[in-house]
């Protein structure tokens, strides 16, 4: 059975939607991800831009501004959604991972 298209998010699905919280365009994107995450994250232009359309016509981001090439975009209620829902995910992961190691939650 294959699975639901956003059921859950990559890394990198998950920190465009967060940079996303504030209007902001593409290339600030690229910037961002990499400077929230110390370099762990990293996210190429034909990645984001191919993602930001799938966004776009899931309705979990709108376009605010285009100045010709330029284009920004903000989250809706429904990425907003979508993030909350990952977030709360990778935390059970998390939780999981402490019961099972015999570690206290911090």
């Amino acid at each position: 059975m294959p699975r639901a298209k956003f059921h859950t998010l990559t890394e990198q699905m998950f920190y465009i939607l967060l940079c996303l919280r504030n209007e902001c365009y593409g290339m600030d994107i690229l910037d961002r991800v990499p400077a929230m995450t110390e370099g762990r994250v990293s996210v190429g232009s034909g990645t984001l831009y191919n993602l930001l359309e799938q966004f776009l016509e899931e309705g979990m981001i709108r376009e605010t501004k285009v100045e010709g090439r330029r284009r920004s975009y903000v989250l809706t209620p429904k990425g907003q959604e979508m993030l909350d829902n990952e977030y709360q995910r990778i935390r059970a992961q998390a939780q999981d991972y402490l019961k099972f190691m015999g570690e206290e939650e911090a």
